[in-house]
């Protein structure tokens, strides 16, 4: 398989115009309103589409991605799409750079049917995944049953049904929502976790997800952009050696995991999109994998400090 095969473009950050991505502003218009950021959505598409991308992830809460994604899918027509969304939380920062909250989440039957009919109305028969967004494990989900069964509904429609997973118990949230079962039957097909070289905690139990036949996609592998913008020495150094940037190794340690099938990747513009395609040409070694695994924190203090990046 081309390595591309494997790559997605997710929407997190171009949907709307305030977002935690570290480097973003910068390669995006002064001005983020709805045109500009439509624009370099479309732009982003594009590119990602010629350079032979396939998966598309995005979800209610990115401002209004999914409404750029099903403009752009009527206007391109693009064949062999595979479109993810999410649904659980819901976009409040009213397009504001300043809003106090961006988005509130809630997992309850009511959010989902409404969000379900507000995500096919976007994105029609397009969709192709639809995940929960963010669960833990402690999410109401987990004890309600109609949700757990209004879920399955969309699966026997053929949409696959999956989960993203945030926080320092990503991988207790994956073992949990992989032993759910509706009429006997496992209720997710997908998995999205966050995984990077700073944060590899969920990877034994992604490992054990792929095995069972989930569909693994991994996010935030550049850590939200700090691994380009302020990477670790040993990552830096070990990129001038290879003459890559930072981010083409990061993601390409991503692309190194052999139960990963969708590394997502975050770029905001054309240009970060063809610095981090460089990863497909990267190959590690045992020695620079090895170098690269000292370099992972613990899952609280890498989701402590996530948690205090600005939303700019």
């Amino acid at each position: 398989m081309d390595v591309t095969e494997r790559l997605g473009i997710g929407l997190a950050a171009v949907g709307r115009p305030a977002y935690i991505n570290v480097g973003r502003t910068v390669e995006l218009p002064a001005d983020r309103g709805v045109d500009q950021m439509r624009d370099a959505t479309w732009a982003l598409l594009d590119g990602a589409y010629a350079a032979g991308i396939r998966w598309v992830d995005t979800a209610r809460s990115y401002g209004r991605a999914e409404e750029f994604l099903g403009e752009w899918l009527a206007e391109r027509m693009p064949a062999g799409l595979t479109i993810s969304s999410k649904w659980g939380y819901t976009y409040v920062g009213d397009w504001r750079l300043d809003a106090p909250v961006h988005e509130v989440k809630e997992h309850s039957l009511v959010r989902y049917r409404g969000q379900w009919e507000e995500t096919r109305a976007l994105l029609g028969d397009r969709l192709s995944v639809y995940q929960v967004h963010s669960l833990t494990v402690d999410s109401p989900l987990f004890n309600d049953v109609q949700l757990q069964e209004a879920l399955a509904e969309a699966a026997a429609q053929g949409v696959r049904v999956g989960f993203s997973t945030s926080g320092p118990e990503q991988a207790a949230t994956i073992r949990r929502a992989m032993g759910l079962e509706v009429s006997g039957t496992r209720l997710f097909s997908t998995v999205q976790s966050t995984w990077n070289i700073l944060e590899t905690s969920a990877g034994a139990a992604l490992a054990e997800a792929h095995a069972a036949g989930l569909h693994v996609l991994l996010k935030e592998v550049l850590a939200n952009g700090r691994l380009a913008v302020r990477p670790p020495n040993a990552l830096a150094d070990m990129a001038s050696d290879q003459g890559i940037g930072t981010d083409a190794l990061a993601l390409a340690a991503a692309l190194s995991r052999p139960w990963a099938d969708t590394v997502l990747i975050g770029a905001v513009s054309p240009s970060q999109l063809e610095a981090n395609l460089a990863a497909a040409r990267v190959s590690l070694d045992d020695q620079e994998q090895d170098v690269l695994a000292a370099l992972s924190v613990t899952p609280e203090r890498y989701w402590r400090e996530r948690s205090e990046l600005r939303w700019v």
